[in-house]
């Protein structure tokens, strides 16, 4: 008996990892070379592609693909229907089939990405930020941003439990719920003690 859980529609492919404690719900597919983390839980109709991936801790909502290039870091939160892309010009006359015509994305622990938002191919998307349902995001996402729009611009910044930072005069804000300080510097936000 496994250490994780998969429904019976779902299809795991052969040569995959799968954390303790992970769970792949309805109509889901997993396939060769996807390594997930622990405590993961993947909803109805997630593909998860070859090589992907997922690190521990991850909600994956339904209808999302993650394609072969993208990684996701701890914690990571991919809302309903939000899009990852892989190829940079896709072309049905003249198809790019493998890994070579990939462009890698990275999303870092902690980031959330809302419902229905789409994440250009070749992007890095910071920790801990938010990224609002319907986005489009074009571009590198800095670490506790919060952005919103098509394209994504950031409009303010969040802390690790996703609070939005209002800060004083001296450049600095607290959490409560995450009960940590960050200080605005050369318009990017840092955590310190």
């Amino acid at each position: 008996m496994s250490d994780y859980k998969v429904h019976p529609t779902a299809v795991v492919d052969d040569n995959v990892t799968i954390g303790k404690g992970s769970s792949i719900w309805h109509f889901s597919h997993i396939q060769p070379g996807a390594k997930i983390g622990e405590k993961c839980t993947l909803g109805q109709n997630v593909n998860v592609a070859n090589n992907v991936v997922i690190g521990n801790f991850c909600k994956i909502q339904n209808n999302v693909s993650i394609y072969e290039g993208v990684t996701l870091e701890d914690y990571v939160f991919c809302g309903p229907s939000m899009v990852f892309t892989n190829i940079l010009l896709p072309k049905c006359k003249y198809p790019q089939r493998g890994a070579e015509f990939y462009v890698n994305t990275l999303v870092k622990e902690g980031a959330s990405i809302g419902a229905n938002a789409t994440i250009v191919c070749g992007t890095t998307i910071g920790k801990h930020c938010l990224i609002g349902a319907g986005t489009v995001v074009t571009k590198d996402v800095p670490d506790y941003a919060l952005v919103v729009g098509n394209p994504g611009k950031v409009i303010g910044w969040v802390s690790e439990a996703g609070t939005r930072l209002n800060f004083e005069k001296d450049g600095t804000a607290y959490c409560e719920k995450s009960k940590k300080k960050y200080k605005l510097e050369n318009s990017l936000v840092v955590e310190i003690n």
